[in-house]
C-alpha cells in the first residue's frame, strides 16, 4: 500500500470527518480554462491565497484532487501555536536577528487573522483560546522557561510560567513538572475551519474543482496545469499541495519527506471532567523533540495526538497503543472509550522551517511547503504573503524565501531509512532524559 492510499484509507475514520458537515460539492474541471492564479492544493494554504487574491481582483481556480480539506488540513491536531516548527534560534543564524523578530511577529499575525476570518467570513469552527506548553522532567523543564523567557525578553511575547506546585491549577496529571501558558495561542476543529474557507473563496468569485488531480505542469510565462479532463492556463500558479503534488515539480520533493501522524478521540467525557483535567481547556503540548499533544473539543472528547511513523507505515494497534499513551497522561480517564483513531501525512522539511519560494525554470509558478507540523495558523498568513507577492509586493513572501534548505541526505532510496534511523536516536535521548 502507498503511502497515499493509506493516508485516504486512515483519514475515512476521523473524528473531524463524523463532526462537520460538508454543505457544498465543487464540480470537477470539465475541459479547458484560463484564469488569472490557479492553485494546486484545496488546503489552507491554498483557500488562504485565494481568498486574498480574489479579494486583490484576481480570477482564480483552485484544484484539489480529492476533497477540500482531505489532507492535513483538515484532520490534524487542530492547535493554532505561535511560532514555527522550528526553533527560531535556525531563523536568528541564518538571517540574523531583525529577521528572525519580523518573521516571529508575522507567526503571531497568523493567529490574529484565523480569529478575524472566523469572525468575517462567519465560520464557526470551535475556536478556543489558550495553550499550555508542559515538560516531562527538570531538564526539559528548564528548557521550556529559558525559552518562554528569551521569547518575552527579545521578540516581546511573554507568556505565564507555572511552577510545578501550582500545575494542578493548569493541568491534573502526573507526568509534567512545568509548564507556560500562552492565551493568544489556541485550538480549533480545523475540517470545519477549512470547510469556512472554502465557502468564504466560493463566494469571492473563487472556482474550485474537487475530484481533480493534476498531473502535470508546463512551465512557461502562462504556465499550465494538465489534468486528466482539461487544462488550465495562469498568468500566476501556486503549488499548495506539499506531499501530495506527486511528481508535479520533482524539484522541490527532495527538499521535504511524508512524516505519519496519529491522533485518537475519546467518547465525550463531560464538561465537568474536562473542565477538571485542563481547567483552561487550552491545547497542551510537551517540549519533547518526539511530542505529545492534546486538547479538549467542544463536545468534551479528548483528542490526542503522539504517534508519528517516519518510515511511511501506520504503527501497529494504533488505537490501543495510543489510548495507553493518554491515560499515561491522564490516569482517570483509563475507563474512558476510543470513539475514532486515524491519522495521515505532514510535510516536513530538514530543519523544521517552512520552504516558501519560486521554480527557478518559472518564476510566475510559486509554491508553499515544509510546515512540518506546525501550520494550522501559518498556511493561513502563507496564503497572504503569496497574494502579496503575485499582486506586485513580494517584501514579506521573499523574507521566508530566503530561509535556506537542504534536501533530506541519501537520495529517494535511502533517505526514509536515514530517517526512520535519526528519529529512533531522538525517541531514546526522550526516553532516557
Amino acid at each position: 500500500m502507498t503511502f497515499l492510499s493509506a493516508d485516504r484509507e486512515l483519514t475515512r475514520h476521523s473524528y473531524y470527518a463524523d463532526t462537520a458537515v460538508r454543505e457544498a460539492r465543487y464540480p470537477a474541471l470539465e475541459g479547458d480554462a484560463s484564469c488569472d492564479v490557479a492553485i494546486v492544493g484545496g488546503g489552507l494554504a491554498g483557500l488562504s491565497a485565494a481568498i486574498e487574491l480574489a479579494q486583490r481582483g484576481f480570477s482564480v481556480r483552485v484544484l484539489e484532487a480529492r476533497q477540500v480539506g482531505a489532507g492535513a488540513s483538515g484532520r490534524n491536531g487542530g492547535q493554532a501555536i505561535h511560532g514555527l516548527a522550528c526553533d527560531i534560534g535556525e531563523i536568528e543564524s541564518q538571517l540574523g536577528l531583525d529577521e528572525a523578530k519580523r518573521i516571529f511577529g508575522m507567526s503571531i499575525e497568523a493567529l490574529d487573522l484565523i480569529r478575524s476570518r472566523c469572525q468575517r467570513f462567519n465560520i464557526d469552527a470551535d475556536w478556543r483560546d489558550g495553550y499550555l506548553g508542559v515538560a516531562v522532567n527538570a531538564r526539559k523543564g528548564r528548557e521550556l522557561l529559558e525559552g518562554a523567557e528569551r521569547l518575552a525578553s527579545i521578540y516581546s511575547y511573554p507568556m505565564t510560567p507555572i511552577a510545578q506546585a501550582d500545575l494542578p491549577q493548569w493541568i491534573n496529571s502526573p507526568r509534567y513538572v512545568a509548564a507556560v501558558h500562552d492565551p493568544r495561542s489556541g485550538h480549533l476543529h480545523p475540517l470545519k475551519y477549512t470547510l469556512g474557507l472554502a465557502r468564504a473563496a466560493g463566494g469571492l468569485g473563487v472556482r474550485i474543482h474537487e475530484g481533480t488531480p493534476v498531473i502535470g505542469l508546463t512551465p512557461s510565462t502562462r504556465p499550465v496545469l494538465h489534468t486528466a479532463t482539461g487544462r488550465i492556463i495562469a498568468g500566476q500558479v501556486l503549488l499548495a499541495g506539499n506531499v501530495y503534488l506527486q511528481g508535479i515539480a520533482p524539484q522541490l520533493e527532495s527538499r521535504i519527506m511524508p512524516v505519519g501522524t496519529y491522533i485518537v478521540a475519546t467518547e465525550p467525557v463531560g464538561p465537568a471532567l474536562a473542565r477538571q483535567l485542563i481547567p483552561s481547556l487550552s491545547a497542551v503540548c510537551d517540549n519533547n523533540f518526539v511530542l505529545d499533544y492534546f486538547r479538549f473539543s467542544a463536545d468534551s472528547s479528548l483528542l490526542y495526538g503522539g504517534r508519528v511513523s517516519y518510515s511511511t507505515t501506520t504503527p501497529a494497534n494504533l488505537a490501543e497503543s495510543m489510548r495507553q499513551r493518554l491515560v499515561q497522561t491522564f490516569p482517570q480517564l483509563a475507563a474512558t472509550t476510543i470513539s475514532h483513531a486515524w491519522g495521515g501525512f505532514v510535510d516536513i522539511s530538514m530543519n523544521r522551517a517552512p520552504d516558501f519560494g519560486r521554480l527557478a525554470a518559472s518564476p510566475q509558478v510559486y509554491y508553499l511547503q515544509g510546515f512540518s507540523g506546525h501550520g494550522l495558523a501559518l498556511t493561513g498568513l502563507a496564503g497572504q504573503l503569496v497574494a502579496e507577492a503575485m499582486n506586485g509586493d513580494a517584501t514579506r513572501f521573499d523574507t521566508f524565501a530566503r530561509i535556506r534548505h537542504k534536501p533530506f541526505p541519501g537520495g529517494r532510496m535511502l533517505r526514509t531509512p536515514a530517517l526512520v534511523l535519526g528519529m529512533a536516536w531522538y525517541r531514546m535521548k526522550d526516553a532516557l532524559s
